[in-house]
This record gives C-alpha cells, sequence and structure tokens, in this order.
C-alpha cells in the first residue's frame, strides 16, 4: 500500500534507531522524506537510500537551525505534510538530587525545546497550507514514574502535554497532533547499554521481561505505529498519548 503517497515528510533524529526505521517505513508508504539530523554523514547515507529522500543538517536545540530546516523543506518540496519530532537522548542516569544541572538542561534541550521549535514552525506552515499531521516521540516514562532519570521523565511527560494542547489548539484548522510512548526498544543503543552493565545476561533478562508481552518492540514496530497515526487511516484521531509498551502501562 502507498499510505502516504505524495506527502512529504520530515522526521528529526532520523539518521539512527527509532528515526531511520520510521524513515524507511514512511518512504516505503510513498512518502518524500527529509531525513534531518545533526549527524551530517549518517543522514546522507539513510537519505541517498530512500527512493525520495533529501537530508537536512538540524541542531533541534537552536530555534533558527529548525526554523531553517521547515524553511528548506517547503522550498525543496513545496509543502510540509507530516513533521515528526523524533529526536532524543536520554542523559545521564542519577536521583534527582544527584542529577547535574548540566544534564538537566541538555536533555530538556533536545527534548522539550526541539519539539517545541519544531512544532511552532512546523505548524505555522501546515496553517497556511490548510492542514497536517504531528507526531511528537514521547516515551512511557512520559506516563509512568522511573527512578534516576529525572530530565528525560520531565522531558517526555512535557511533550505529552505539549502534544495535547496543540491537538485541540488546531484541530478545526485541520491538524492533527499525537505522541507515541515506546518502552524500552531494542536498538543498537540499548543494545550498547546491555553489553556495557556489570552483567549483560541479567541486564537482558530484566529488559526483555519488564512489559506483559515478553521481550521488546523492534524500531520496526515504533515505525508500524507512527505510519499510523500520520496516514489518513488515523483521520479522527488527534491528542493520543499512543503507549507502545507490550501492556506495561496497563498494570
Amino acid at each position: 500500500m502507498e499510505r502516504l503517497k505524495g506527502k512529504v515528510a520530515v522526521i528529526t533524529g532520523a539518521a539512527s534507531g527509532l528515526g531511520r526505521a520510521c524513515a524507511e517505513r514512511f518512504a516505503q508508504e510513498g512518502a518524500r522524506v527529509v531525513v534531518a539530523d545533526i549527524q551530517e554523514e549518517a543522514g546522507k547515507e539513510v537519505a541517498q537510500a530512500l527512493p525520495e529522500g533529501w537530508f537536512v543538517k538540524v541542531d533541534v536545540t537552536d530555534p533558527a537551525s529548525v526554523e531553517a530546516m521547515i524553511a528548506e523543506t517547503v522550498q525543496y518540496y513545496g509543502r510540509l505534510d507530516i513533521l515528526f519530532n523524533n529526536a532524543g537522548i536520554d542523559g545521564e542516569q542519577a536521583p534527582t538530587a544527584e542529577s547535574t544541572l548540566e544534564n538537566w538542561r541538555k536533555v530538556l534541550a533536545v527534548n522539550l525545546d526541539g519539539v517545541y521549535y519544531g512544532m511552532k514552525y512546523g505548524i505555522a506552515v501546515m496553517l497556511e497550507q490548510g492542514g497536517g499531521v504531528v507526531l511528537n516521540m514521547a516515551s512511557i516514562v512520559g506516563l509512568v514514574a522511573f527512578g534516576n532519570i529525572p530530565p528525560y521523565s520531565a522531558s517526555k511527560a512535557g511533550v505529552i502535554q505539549l502534544t495535547r494542547a496543540a491537538a485541540i489548539e488546531y484541530a478545526a484548522q485541520g491538524i492533527r497532533v499525537n505522541a507515541l510512548c515506546p518502552t524500552v526498544v531494542q536498538t543498537r543503543l540499548v543494545e550498547r547499554f546491555i553489553q556495557s552493565s556489570p552483567d549483560p545476561e541479567e541486564m537482558r533478562q530484566r529488559i526483555e521481561n519488564m512489559n506483559p508481552i515478553p521481550g521488546m518492540p523492534t524500531p520496526e514496530d515504533v515505525a508500524a505505529a507512527a505510519l499510523f497515526l500520520a496516514s489518513d487511516e488515523a483521520a479522527f484521531i488527534t491528542g493520543v498519548a499512543l503507549p507502545i509498551d507490550g501492556g506495561y502501562t496497563a498494570r
């Protein structure tokens, strides 16, 4: 199927991991994909492998860079149908009183400020053209409490509330805004985390048994959910924070 045929999609953080999987899936469904990332070499490689891919270097912590990303997309493709604010970082792990101010500011700058900048400049274009879809990458950590990652938790909860607020602000103008909330996903980053732990096998077992459905979702599982929310099949869905968590948040 070509559920996104003719659509122009911008995906931040698309040079690797979840962003790359979503870029590839969107392209398979007919979208012209702007691969936006701070990693220039990897981002160009992803874009060149897509049927109609275009790379734009962006620093999501810089509002001028995000504004330029949106402007370049419109200049190159003529419109913006789907904006997926996916770029994010984990940051350092530490309890709240021990978390550094530097880590707090860095994580929120990428995970929350970056999403806001994307929405600010992307929605402005969508209003001019009469509609569009915004997807924001949140996390189950934005829905339930996890210890030792206070800036990450705060940033993802903030993304969910930004999503809900914009959804009701722009519903009448034909703009849908939704968030994805995955559990721990089977990515290279997670694999490196497992291998670097004192007991990799014990850590793997912990992660693979944390959700009611055993194992971990793949980047392709997340991309499938993103595709649905970006497509016209989800035409009456907005303001949703969709868990992709094997039932974790149902307990």
